[in-house]
This record gives C-alpha cells, sequence and structure tokens, in this order.
C-alpha cells in the first residue's frame, strides 16, 4: 500500500487512542527492506534473501537492535499505523505490502509487564529521509538477512524475518516451476484413428518372393514408429494392426495357392518347370 498521507514530524505520544483486544495492547510494526546497490531492478520476481538488505532501528532506552513498532490507535487503519510508527521511528516511507501481511505474534512487555499483540508487515523502501520525529533518540543500521536475524533483540520480530524469508522463497518456487497442462488420455477409437495420420506411421510396404515349394511359410515382420509410450493402453491399438495385416496376408497367400493350382490343371503336372528356384521363400514383409 502507497503511502497517500502527509506523515506528521512530531511522534504521537500517550494512550488515550490506545487500541486493546480483550486488555492485550495492539502494536503493529514493519520489517523495511531493500534491494542491495547492484544492477538488479527493484522487483521482488527471482529475488534471492541475499539480495535485500534490512533497516533495523536501536531502543530509545539501550543499544538493542529491532524493527520499528507502535501502538495501533482507533483512528487509523492496522497498515496506516504500520507506515507511521516506521516513519516515527526510522525515518523511512515506502509500501505496506498488505498482502504479504507476515502475522500477529503474543508477547509480553517486560517493561510494563502487560501483555501484547504485535502485527508485522514488510515495508518495501522507496525513500529514506535525513529528518524523522525520533532522529535524536534512534539510530538506522542496514544488514544483510542473517546479519538482521542476528543482532535483532525480540524473539518474535526474528520470527517474522523468518516468514518474510519462507515467503520469498515459496514464492521464487512457484515462478520456477514449468506451466504443465493435464494428459487428456486418448480412447481406444482416437488411438486407432490417429495410426493413419502420416505423422505417426507411413503405409505398410509388402514384397513378396514365392516359390511352389513353400507357399505356407509365411514371415510376417510389424514395425510401428508410433509417438506413443509403451503403456498399457497401446496394446489394443498393435492387436488391431496385427490382425488387420494377417488378415492381408493371409488372403494374398490364398490367393497365390489357388493361381498356382489353376496354371498346373491347365499344363499339366508333368511339363510344369518351376517358375522360382529352389530356396527361396515366401517372404511379406510390413515396413513403416
Amino acid at each position: 500500500m502507497a503511502m497517500t498521507k502527509t506523515l506528521s514530524m512530531i511522534s504521537r505520544t500517550g494512550r488515550d487512542l490506545q487500541r486493546y483486544n480483550d486488555g492485550c495492547r495492539q502494536v503493529v510494526g514493519c520489517i523495511p527492506y531493500r534491494y542491495r546497490k547492484t544492477n538488479q531492478s527493484s522487483t521482488v520476481q527471482g529475488t534471492q534473501i541475499d539480495d535485500l538488505e534490512f533497516l533495523l532501528i536501536s531502543s530509545q532506552k539501550s543499544p538493542r537492535w529491532m524493527f520499528p513498532k507502535g501502538g495501533w490507535e482507533t483512528d487509523e487503519a492496522l497498515e496506516d499505523a504500520a507506515l507511521r510508527e516506521t516513519f516515527e521511528e526510522s525515518g523511512v516511507i515506502g509500501e505496506v505490502e498488505v498482502q504479504e501481511f507476515l502475522g500477529t505474534w503474543s508477547f509480553k512487555s517486560k517493561s510494563q509487564g502487560t501483555f501484547h499483540e504485535g502485527h508485522m508487515f514488510p515495508l518495501l523502501v522507496t525513500d529514506e529521509l535525513d529528518d524523522w520525529p525520533e532522529k535524536t533518540v534512534r539510530k538506522r543500521l542496514w544488514l544483510k538477512f542473517s546479519e538482521a536475524r542476528e543482532v535483532c533483540w525480540h524473539s518474535w520480530m526474528k520470527e517474522a524475518l523468518d516468514v518474510f524469508a519462507s515467503k520469498l522463497t515459496k514464492r521464487n518456487k512457484e515462478e520456477e516451476e514449468p506451466q504443465t497442462c493435464a494428459f487428456d488420455e486418448l480412447s481406444y477409437e482416437q488411438t486407432v484413428g490417429a495410426v493413419s495420420d502420416p505423422m505417426f506411421c507411413v503405409e505398410p510396404r509388402i514384397s513378396i518372393e514365392a516359390n511352389d515349394l513353400t507357399c505356407e511359410e509365411l514371415r510376417i515382420s510389424l514395425v510401428g514408429k508410433l509417438k506413443f509410450n509403451q503403456e498399457s493402453r497401446t496394446k489394443p491399438l498393435f492387436d488391431e494392426i496385427s490382425n488387420v495385416a494377417n488378415s492381408m496376408f493371409s488372403e494374398e497367400a490364398t490367393m497365390s495357392t489357388k493361381a498356382k493350382q489353376m496354371f498346373n490343371e491347365e499344363m499339366g503336372n508333368g511339363h510344369v518347370t518351376p517358375m522360382f528356384g529352389e530356396g527361396k521363400r515366401i517372404s511379406i514383409a510390413a515396413f513403416s
């Protein structure tokens, strides 16, 4: 969410407008981040966690480091309070990424002895100002992910930082996964129909070498170069092709035998000269 309000150079004080939920003070904060100074464009797409830097601020009362946070008040929306508190304490402005809300944590304030609920957002920094409301009481420090996690004082803020890193990793993984389409398995009729397509096979070629002694001996070779996986669903296809071929070759052989008998009866068995040399075989082959 881009900033749409003019922010005051005076920090809000007091608890008159403070929100509570079942006695728990409502707190909101941000994890400000930016892209490290490289040639990379300012886009989260494909970004690794080490391509980013995170802004921490010092506590007013100690040298401890933390992310900016503060009270959520009744006259503002949650994201508006996140923007305001981040500006007041760290002097940066930018876009609160509402859609990447990191979560809510319950913790006990050691200084006040009361329970708080902390809501955290990522904030992509677009501007870092030289002057801000709490400049005199806080310091700023930009760190890489591992360094920020190490120096951050509050354990619940470390958890929020881990959630940010996890979301970034998940988003990158989703972007890298190839787009796939569900496989629409062909029916038997569609599969058989596809065989007639020139893309999948060519018309079988039949060559016949025969003599008068071996008409009954047939050798059938059927090779189908088909673009289908060798799965159980392809078996009906090859059975169909094989049956057609066997029928065709059987009819061809029967016709050849009848023709030879007719010729012998016409010429007489004693006057027949073999039409083919000894040792030749009938060979019927279908290729594709």
